[in-house]
């Protein structure tokens, strides 16, 4: 779901040829309940409505009632922000504080798809477990509708109440929309979950995990033994892609094209780094696009070919007869596995910076920019990535300075040349020493490595982006080859030091660019192919 130009707030006619065909799949009626105020957001107020309405044009089992916050209706139900949208809200207690679009337009239409069938799509473990429940439980998670990790954990609180309506209200509140709410509950990143008004956790979390939490009212750890899976779902397959970002995706179409059973498996949110990232500016046949919607592009020519479970990590690789994969839900068992994990955000390692974690330190320029529009932040990098998050930050209206360790920034000519015609600030040959702050990022140190000085900077944000580290926790697991930066080793043909796994994507380090990510998938699944078919491991037969 797309936020289009303020002019114009319809549908796009293939937005809903997708939602005709998604709500086929509609059961019973939905009733969705509208609360807005004149003076309050009426811009966010006026789309609200006109999407609504559009929805129940598409289909007739979509009922929506407007409704004016004081009214009758709004007091029985407590309803005090505009806009808000309640989901049927005569059974169950879900809701947005905020206009349900951009990212959030995902999980708005998934949470009426779920409503309409009466099913909280939650494992059966999930189900045993809140079945012990016994005391109420509000979930709020706050959200910014440029985050594509957003909608996940939204979804986590509406599977919660839908299972437990008698106990669970879930409510999913746009942290940048409503600012005073977010500044209650010290919202600094996104998504952003609390309980019962408890901050619970940061960031997407597995579905087990959620549902732990939401029982404890604490944060968890889980620790579970995967030994024994007499009871676990056993998948065959014949071949395993773990990781759904560009690599991954493209591995599976190629898979299943050449007459593989392929399942993609992916830990989180799927879309990897592309995801989040604000412009693409480099992939052949668009001058420009965004990240995610290019993602959204490859991620549905993916699903006509292969299943993508998302939110599953796997937790252990077992190589052996078969190569298995497992997950806490069940057992992947296939002849061949893609590592296409690729890396997560390097950290700079200083005093403050875990502490301050989501409290002002970021490393999703595109998931919590929004929360520091007329706010100074700094950007801590100066490759592409550095660049394209100040581009960005500064877009929303931030007031932005980057802070390089050199006296050059090593990102393409065309990101420099922008950000000097933005006039963005930039802090020369300067590292960050230490980030401080009581509840939120107030200040940091910067030690300027060629004068030997130290200078104390006020600042509301630090947004991180100084590179990658390889995600290898599973490569290390089974004893593939990582080089001296963690990377794991592969031949031109994507095939690792051992038979039947290979790798593919940012994992394997080099370039790192999305071109050569779909291009390293396409090349380790059609070894993959080649070697199930003739295994070269395996002592040639003499006749």
């Amino acid at each position: 779901m797309k936020t289009h130009n303020r002019k114009d707030w319809s549908l796009p006619e293939e937005t809903k040829e997708v939602l005709r065909k998604r709500f086929k799949d509609l059961d019973e009626s939905v009733h969705l309940a509208v609360f807005t105020k004149k003076g309050e957001n009426d811009e966010f107020n006026q789309i609200t409505q006109l999407f609504v309405k559009e929805l129940s044009l598409i289909s007739e089992k979509i009922t929506v009632d407007f409704h004016t916050l004081g009214d009758d209706i709004a007091k029985k139900y407590n309803i005090s922000h505009s806009p808000t949208v309640m989901i049927q809200p005569e059974k169950y207690h879900i809701w947005y504080t905020g206009a349900p679009f951009g990212e959030e337009g995902r999980s708005f239409i998934d949470a009426i798809l779920m409503i309409s069938q009466n099913d909280s799509r939650l494992s059966q473990e999930s189900r045993k477990r809140l079945a012990e429940l016994k005391e109420k439980r509000h979930v709020m998670v706050f959200v910014t509708l440029s985050c594509p990790y957003c909608p996940g954990q939204v979804i986590n609180g509406f599977k919660a109440a839908i299972e437990r309506p008698d106990l669970i209200s879930a409510e999913c509140v746009d942290a940048s929309e409503q600012m005073h709410i977010s500044e209650q509950f010290n919202v600094g990143s996104v998504p952003h979950t609390v309980i019962n008004e408890k901050s619970i956790s940061k960031g997407l979390e597995p579905e087990e995990k959620f549902i732990e939490e939401l029982i404890t009212l604490e944060k968890v750890e889980l620790e579970k033994s995967y030994d024994d899976h007499a009871t676990e779902q056993k998948v065959e397959v014949d071949l395993i892609v773990v990781g759904a970002g560009p690599a991954g995706l493209t591995a599976g179409i190629y898979g299943a094209r050449s007459g593989l059973k392929t399942v993609v498996i992916e830990k989180g949110n799927i879309g990897g780094q592309l995801a989040i990232t604000p412009v693409v500016e480099n992939w052949p046949g668009f001058k420009s696009i965004p990240g995610q919607e290019l993602m959204e592009m490859i991620t549905a020519q993916t699903k006509e070919y292969v299943s993508i479970l998302d939110n599953e990590p796997i937790h252990e690789i077992k190589v052996g007869k078969h190569i298995e994969a497992i997950t806490s839900k069940r057992v992947f068992q296939g002849k061949a596995l893609i590592l296409a994990t690729g890396t997560t955000h390097r950290k700079i390692g200083v005093n403050g910076e875990e502490y301050l974690y989501g409290h002002g330190v970021s490393y999703c320029a595109t998931c919590d920019g929004y929360l520091y529009k007329n706010k100074q932040v700094i950007v801590v990098g100066g490759g592409n990535s550095a660049l394209t998050d100040a581009l960005y930050l500064h877009n929303v209206g931030a007031q932005v300075t980057i802070v390089h360790r050199r006296d050059e920034f090593r990102a393409e000519h065309h990101l420099q040349q922008s950000v000097k015609q933005e006039k963005i600030k930039v802090v020369w040959n300067s590292e960050v020493k230490e980030i401080s702050g009581s509840k939120q990022v107030e200040k940091v140190v910067l030690f300027n490595n060629q004068s030997k000085e130290t200078d104390t900077v006020k600042t509301d944000a630090v947004f991180v982006s100084i590179g990658e580290t390889p995600m290898n926790q599973l490569a290390g697991q089974i004893g593939l080859n990582l080089d001296e930066s963690g990377y794991v080793r592969v031949n031109r043909f994507g095939r690792t030091n051992i038979p039947r796994l290979y790798a593919a994507g940012d994992i394997t380090g080099g370039v790192r660019q999305i071109v050569t990510a779909v291009g390293e998938g396409a090349t380790a699944a059609t070894s993959a192919f080649e070697d199930i078919s003739h295994p070269y491991w395996q002592p040639v037969q003499k006749k």
